[in-house]
């Protein structure tokens, strides 16, 4: 295997990270709403119990800074100032019984808090 194929096959931890039922989703709510010049937006925000919490929405602007990648055709824009508290996050959609919609694996995230929103 040549040294780039490993490089590929690496995970990724240089941003956000979206999953295929995730990206679904949002295409399919991103249909619902007749809008193709639409990207999900994630951001950390002030708030919870450690100071951050998330944001996830649509959003047609783009900023300077802005990191933007695109899964499955969806594009997903983080800002500058959020991105380095999201590196290496995965964000999926789940849809059980007990549960259903967006949710976020961050590295970056401690477990100490009962809210889910603390960051290192």
């Amino acid at each position: 295997m040549a040294a780039t194929d490993q490089l590929t096959e690496a995970p990724t931890t240089d941003g956000v990270v979206l999953t295929q039922e995730a990206a679904s989703k949002v295409k399919a709510l991103l249909e619902g709403e007749g809008r193709d010049d639409l990207a999900l937006r994630i951001a950390v925000q002030p708030g919870g119990c450690s100071g951050l919490r998330y944001q996830l929405f649509f959003d047609e602007r783009q900023l300077d800074g802005d990191v933007v990648k695109s899964y499955q055709g969806v594009s997903v824009v983080t800002d500058r100032m959020s991105a380095p508290y999201l590196m290496g996050a995965t964000i999926d959609f789940v849809d059980t019984i007990e549960k259903q919609g967006f949710t976020i694996d961050n590295p970056n995230a401690t477990g100490s808090c009962a809210c889910g929103d603390s960051f290192h």
